[in-house]
């Protein structure tokens, strides 16, 4: 183990210098061309890495990536994103790439470039050091995380039926690299109100506000909210009406909705989906839960506690958490997989300015990974 990790540790420019270029190449959700220039990088370097790769392209969203190394017939799931937040030119402009104080700053650098640099790294590590494995390693890399994981989630729970356990590099949670153990739910909605238009002035009487109906709607969904068992509603989108003096034919909405078990979204999402009109406007309500909660269950905290323990044999702590954000790893544990989320960069500022990752840290959390695939 201490072969490994002094073998990380002096792989450490290596490293950085891949994730200067990968945060270079940025990659939003929804340029698909720039999600594929940039899985084309991510690609060569898994093959250069002794990995066997597969392209699994896609026709709006960018290529998925599907690794392999090792052998056998039970397989662990590796998983990451590719894509990123932030626009084009971010990197040139209020973000820009830069090393100071032991951080490297730069967009999707902790969410979630550098934990794709960790498993580069393993693989790097699993070559050279000629180490033995647990079984077949399986790594799923796509390209639409950020933006619902609409066009791989087949695929991650394809995968995920034929693995013992999955194993997640997004970036370990703030601001001590905790392991993520449980996730919330994630729901999304679209209300669209239909009213009827009349003059404001001329006519008060023969309109029909949405805008009022979408105001009475807010403060309902709004009224869901449990801060005790962990659930929480958002109107976070509206819009509506076409100018000050005509009374609003149409307005809408998005909502967000987090939970912490499926029990709980099993008693929400039918009160979103079946809110009536207080006003007499028609009310349409679409959408669903998008990602099931990962829920900390018994195998999940044994996953964390071997972890736990790995990390204790390489020389450093790790704590578990839990967040209210969503991720893929949500669904691996829905299937009930064991699942161990959390395991990329140390850092902080996900999805803001002053995104950046820990540069000492990424060869001890790519240490982790290996030991991973060799006990778990």
């Amino acid at each position: 183990m201490a072969g490994l990790l002094e073998y990380l540790e002096q792989r450490t420019p290596d490293m950085v210098r891949l994730l200067q270029s990968w945060v270079e190449a940025e990659s939003p959700s929804d340029d698909k061309a720039a999600v594929d220039r940039f899985a084309a990088l991510v690609a060569a370097e898994l093959e250069r890495a002794g990995a066997q790769v597969a392209v699994l392209p896609q026709a709006k969203r960018g290529n998925h990536l599907l690794a392999k190394i090792g052998k056998g017939q039970q397989q662990l799931l590796v998983l990451g994103h590719m894509d990123t937040v932030w626009p084009l030119g971010t990197v040139a402009g209020p973000l820009p790439l830069r090393i100071a104080d032991g951080k490297l700053f730069g967009p999707g650098s902790f969410d979630m470039k550098g934990g794709l640099v960790q498993i580069v790294a393993a693989l790097w590590a699993v070559r050279d050091l000629r180490l033995e494995l647990s079984r077949k390693i399986v790594i799923l890399f796509n390209s639409d995380e950020e933006v619902g994981s609409t066009t791989s989630q087949q695929s991650i729970e394809d995968q995920a039926r034929q693995s013992r356990y999955a194993l997640v590099l997004e970036p370990a949670m703030p601001p001590n690299g905790a392991l993520k153990t449980a996730r919330k739910g994630v729901g999304e909605f679209e209300l669209r109100i239909t009213g009827r238009a009349a003059h404001a002035g001329a006519d008060p009487k023969g309109g029909l506000s949405a805008i009022e109906e979408l105001a009475r709607q807010v403060q309902y969904l709004h009224s869901l909210t449990d801060f005790e068992c962990g659930t929480t509603v958002n109107v976070g989108v509206v819009s509506g009406g076409t100018r000050s003096n005509v009374i609003a034919a149409e307005a809408r909405a998005q909502v967000d909705l987090r939970v912490a078990t499926l029990a709980e979204a099993e008693r929400v999402v039918p009160l979103i989906l079946g809110t009536k009109s207080f006003t007499g406007a028609q009310v349409e309500v679409r959408g669903g839960l998008n990602r099931p909660p990962l829920e900390r269950t018994q195998k999940i905290v044994a996953a964390f506690q071997k972890a736990q323990a790995l990390a204790a044999e390489l020389g450093f702590q790790v704590d578990e958490a839990a967040t209210g954000g969503g991720s893929d790893g949500n669904f691996t544990a829905a299937l009930g997989v064991p699942t161990i989320d959390g395991l990329g960069p140390v850092g902080d500022k996900a999805h803001a300015l002053g995104e950046h990752v820990v540069v000492s840290e990424l060869p001890r959390r790519a240490a982790l990974l290996v030991r991973l695939w060799q006990q778990l």
